[in-house]
């Protein structure tokens, strides 16, 4: 009889199929070379994002030389390397989406779309069409089996790496047939082990930017899209108080770069961008007071636990501590979110994501704060 493998599946690793996601990276990298070692039947698949792939900045991914990169991991470990094509649909899903969303007043979050419904999405019904059992990606989150053996999503167990805020709108239904061997891993481990394998990525810098923005600046992209329209700078009473350069150049709680000199202080104390209104094109400022919000409602849910509701651990951001709220689910993937202390600077169209110590519940992207 076949037994469970590591990958939780019954069959022996050389008669399961599973798809590597590379991205010619370390993680994806080392995550192809462990599973080859442990004799599994492999093929490797490498996402085209962008017409830009010889842009090699060392802080992007899926540019031309991580496709070369990934084509000869696989090339050294004997396995066959596609390359999908999803420039398009990348184009549509995710940069026109993101392109929108600064348009319309809102900091997007490309990332968890992208996780979402391309490397989860067209990445993943790829892999089935090619026969894999799942798809094996270098993420650090981890799921375990819930009571009635679906999976859970929970975060990796190395704090400073952990994506999980990236991965919460991944639909379970392909959650089932994800697998993450090194959520359980710090990222020194896998430095190590990639060294071990003798691997050409071990030291590899890692990708910072947005792939598609790879200078820092992403209203290289957005501008020539949706334009940047000059407008007022106002405070709440709707007194003018400078110029900005087009809404696309800010976001809630910014400080720095307002552009209205002398006039970016009230009371001894800095301003802040604390609403951004599309229909004036205007930019509202105010002091840090004004940024305080105890409510988010958020739309566009996800949710890993049916019926989710009551006391959660809230992350609004990649990177801060959770705090406390109160989950209340509406209809039409809508919810709303109860915080139990005033917060500041929650931007509309980044996540909201809620936990139960690791485990992911779900979230949702945020619509308006108050």
């Amino acid at each position: 009889m076949a037994s469970m493998n590591s990958l939780g599946i019954d069959k022996p690793p050389a008669k399961t199929r599973v798809a590597v996601a590379m991205s010619g990276g370390v993680d994806s990298s080392t995550t192809a070379a462990l599973l080859a070692r442990e004799g599994y039947d492999l093929v490797g698949l490498t996402l085209k994002l962008y017409d830009k792939t010889d842009q090699d900045s060392g802080k992007s991914c899926c540019t031309g030389s991580d496709i070369a990169d990934a084509a000869a991991i696989a090339a050294e470990y004997g396995f066959d390397h596609h390359v999908l094509d999803v420039r398009q649909a990348f184009a549509r899903k995710v940069i026109d989406s993101f392109v929108g969303a600064y348009a319309a007043g809102m900091t997007p979050i490309p990332c968890a779309t992208c996780n979402a419904v391309v490397k989860f999405g067209d990445m993943l019904d790829a892999a089935l069409g090619l026969g894999a059992d799942c798809l094996a990606t270098g993420h650090y989150v981890q799921t375990r089996a819930g009571p009635t053996g679906t999976p859970q999503l929970h975060r990796g167990a190395d704090p400073t790496k952990d994506q999980s805020y990236f991965l919460f709108a991944v639909p379970p239904a392909a959650l089932a047939k994800a697998r993450f061997p090194l959520g359980g891993w710090t990222k020194a481990r896998t430095r190590a082990e990639a060294a071990q394998f003798g691997l050409l990525t071990a030291k590899k810098a890692e990708s910072q930017d947005i792939c598609f923005v790879p200078s820092g600046d992403y209203t290289e992209v957005v501008a020539p899209r949706a334009g940047a329209k000059p407008g007022d700078i106002v405070d709440e009473s709707g007194r003018i108080l400078g110029q900005h350069r087009g809404i696309i150049h800010y976001t809630i709680g910014q400080r720095r770069g307002l552009g209205i000199g002398g006039g970016n202080k009230v009371d001894g104390g800095a301003l802040y961008v604390v609403r951004i209104d599309p229909a004036r094109n205007a930019v509202v400022v105010g002091p840090k007071a004004a940024l305080a919000r105890t409510v988010i409602a958020i739309q566009d849910c996800t949710w890993h636990e049916p019926g989710a509701a009551g006391p959660v651990q809230l992350q609004f951001r990649s990177a801060m501590v959770p705090v406390e709220a109160v989950l209340d689910p509406g209809p039409g993937g809508t919810a709303r979110l109860t915080l139990h202390a005033p917060q500041y600077g929650i931007a509309p169209g980044q996540a909201a994501v809620c936990y139960a110590g690791t485990r992911v519940l779900g979230g949702g992207i945020i619509a308006a704060a108050a």
